[in-house]
């Protein structure tokens, strides 16, 4: 990771947790930086075909970014998907899946297309990008306006 892009994510880390605070009531307990999200992402594609791919995503995200959970760790990543009732052994089998690490770079790939190299960003519509932490009436209002077009 370039030494200018930790400096700029490390600056805006204070306005980020304060707004997490202020906006939302959240503490945040940030994990370990710079590490390799992908197993997390490839797990995301197993729980989603599971059908619990929203209780996944908040867990993982709960342990990051509240209980600085390292979510590159093959243990922390099987604790959180047994405790959204994914199958331990299935679970860290799927990670290693060419089925899933497919769909996973897939969903790369198409970050990279939209020209998004970091979290958060949102993506409406195919058209409007929201990217870092923003207000809830900024993401409320975007919502609305792709909504509108639809």
């Amino acid at each position: 990771m370039p030494p200018e892009y930790r400096a700029r994510i490390e600056a805006g880390r204070p306005q980020l947790e304060a707004m997490a605070r202020d906006r939302y009531g959240l503490e945040l307990n940030v994990g370990p930086f710079g590490i390799n999200s992908r197993p997390a992402l490839v797990g995301a594609k197993f729980a989603e075909a599971q059908g619990v791919g929203e209780a996944y995503h908040d867990a993982v995200f709960r342990a990051y970014w509240q209980e600085a959970k390292n979510i590159e760790d093959l243990e922390v990543l099987a604790e959180l998907a047994t405790a959204v009732n994914l199958n331990r052994d299935e679970f860290l089998a799927a990670l290693n899946d060419p089925q899933y690490q497919t769909a996973m770079l897939a969903d790369v790939q198409q970050a990279f297309q939209y020209g998004l190299s970091g979290v958060p960003a949102l993506v409406y519509n195919n058209k409007y990008l929201v990217s870092g932490a923003q207000p809830y009436e900024l993401l409320a209002e975007v919502a609305e306006k792709a909504s509108d077009e639809e």
